[in-house]
Order: structure tokens, then C-alpha cells, then sequence
């Protein structure tokens, strides 16, 4: 068992208002929250994270800014090493790539990928990016990508997902790992096998290790939204009453979830927030600080 210890406590931003996200961020940002964390997918009624992100980022000046996940090979890889670099630059280094394959198959049919080859792609991604946010050419005949990350060797990259070539990756391309969906008990056996990857790539130090919760924390009107949000962002995938089942609803719930979290050795937890009601940042900060 990895030692306990303190995490930081992150905010993952609903989708259902993106108007609304600004104020939320600098509500975040005044609080001693670590994190402002958001989704991404293509064929959904969210709004796009990078550009989102960086909009928040002009917002803020402490928080950190990080995609949970970006469906990474839905997107051009030139420019998402230049979309990347430039927001790890305009945050001073605040940004946090996190990246996974995604698993919807309208997503892959809007941008016109292969759903079958998306992982390999995700690999094939991961050496341009790295390679270009190095200063290296592109290509052959094609020179390097600006700008610069403020980041030396590009942001922090977290790697999702639960299948072992997801954790493969946090050992041969990452910084670490997000967990989703979970709980602790069930959680702590990934957090521990991406440690053994980390071991076993021979790399540095110990992996950045996230875990993230779904909250709703207010009146009933706000849970209730939540829910509703929950089941249709989850519906695609058959387990969306079990999501939502999942949904922290009580100070004291989300408060033994991070203590949980602490337990297995999460170095933040960043609790979902699936309903725009703002006061849900103060109760959580008057819940866990």
C-alpha cells in the first residue's frame, strides 16, 4: 500500500452552461481547489476543452487547467501539439494534458478515424507531440511546431482509461494516471498496477496519480440536474443508472470519498461537478478546507 498522504482537490467543470464557466473558474481560483478539470467529446453538447481551457486560463492565475480526457485521436496531432503548447504558455505552465482513445464510435465517424486503429493512433500521437513540444523538426523535410511550452518538454500528460495499454502508456509516454468512475476499493488495484508499469519503463520518481469523483452538492434541484446530465453524457455506454448511482450527493459522502482516495495513494481527487449551480464551488470548498 502506497503511504498516505494530503491530496489536492480539483473541480471538474459541468458542461450544461459553458457561459457560466468564467465565473466558475475565478470563484475556483480564489479557493485553495488545485485544479479546474473538463471534458471532451465530439458528438455531444459540451464545449470544446482547449479552447474552453484557454479562456479560463486568461480568467485565472493559480489554478491548474486540465482535459479529463481529451479524445486525443479525434484531432489533427500537428495541430493539437500546437494547441497544447500554446496553452501550456499562455498558463505559464498550468496545463494538464490529460489524454485517452475514447470509446464512442459516432466520435471516430465525425472526424473520420478508424475506430479499430484509435490506440494505435493514440501512440503514434504521443512520439509528434513529444517530439515536437522538444523543439524537434515535425517530419522529414518539415520543421519544428511553435510555440515553446512554458512546460520543459511540454505539460504534464495523464493518461485515462482502464485497459492495460492505457496503463502501458503512463510507463512509456506520461506523467501519470486518472482514474474515473470508480471507487477507492476498486481504483487502488489500477493505481498499483500503473505503479508497477512506472517500474517496470525504469522511469524516475513515481507516477502522478489523479482519481476522479462525480458530486452534486446543493438543493434538490441541483442533484436532481445532475442526475439528468450523468444519465445523458453515460447513455451510450449501458451503464448510465449505475453512473448515476454513483453520484456523491452529501458533504459527508464526498468527504469519505476523498479520504478514501487518500488511503490508496491519490495525489489529487477531482470531484465532477454535473450541474452548472455555482454555490456547489463554496459548499465544496466549506465541505473539504
Amino acid at each position: 500500500m502506497h503511504p498516505a498522504h494530503r491530496p489536492h482537490i480539483g473541480l471538474g467543470l459541468p458542461v450544461d452552461d459553458p457561459a457560466l464557466l468564467p465565473t466558475w473558474a475565478r470563484r475556483a481560483d480564489a479557493l485553495p481547489f488545485s485544479t479546474l478539470g473538463l471534458l471532451d467529446r465530439l458528438v455531444f453538447d459540451n464545449p470544446e476543452p482547449l479552447i474552453t481551457l484557454a479562456t479560463l486560463a486568461g480568467a485565472t492565475s493559480r489554478i491548474r487547467l486540465q482535459t479529463e480526457v481529451l479524445i486525443a485521436p479525434v484531432h489533427n496531432t500537428a495541430l493539437l501539439a500546437k494547441q497544447t503548447a500554446t496553452l501550456d504558455r499562455l498558463s505559464g505552465g498550468r496545463f494538464t494534458l490529460g489524454i485517452g482513445v475514447g470509446g464512442r464510435a459516432d466520435d471516430c465517424l465525425a472526424a473520420g478515424i478508424d475506430l479499430h486503429r484509435r490506440g494505435r493512433r493514440l501512440d503514434e500521437q504521443m512520439t509528434l507531440l513529444r517530439r515536437t513540444w522538444a523543439g524537434e523538426p515535425c517530419a522529414r523535410d518539415v520543421g519544428p511546431i511553435g510555440p515553446r511550452p512554458a512546460t520543459p518538454g511540454g505539460p504534464r500528460v495523464l493518461f485515462g482509461g482502464f485497459a492495460p495499454a492505457a496503463l502501458e502508456r503512463v510507463g512509456r509516454f506520461g506523467d501519470g494516471f486518472l482514474g474515473a468512475a470508480l471507487p477507492a476499493a476498486h481504483m487502488s488495484g489500477l493505481f498499483r498496477q500503473v505503479e508497477a508499469v512506472w517500474r517496470k519503463y525504469d522511469r524516475p520518481g513515481r507516477p502522478h496519480l489523479v482519481a476522479q469523483a462525480s458530486v452534486a452538492l446543493g438543493p434538490d434541484a441541483t442533484v436532481e440536474r445532475a442526475r439528468r446530465n450523468l444519465r445523458d453524457y453515460y447513455a451510450f455506454t449501458g451503464r448510465a443508472e449505475y453512473m448515476t448511482k454513483g453520484l456523491l450527493t452529501t458533504a459527508r459522502d464526498i468527504r469519505a470519498a476523498v479520504d478514501a482516495f487518500r488511503g490508496i495513494g491519490a495525489d489529487e481527487v477531482v470531484l465532477y461537478c454535473w450541474a452548472s449551480d455555482i454555490d456547489q464551488v463554496d459548499r465544496l470548498a466549506d465541505a473539504l478546507f
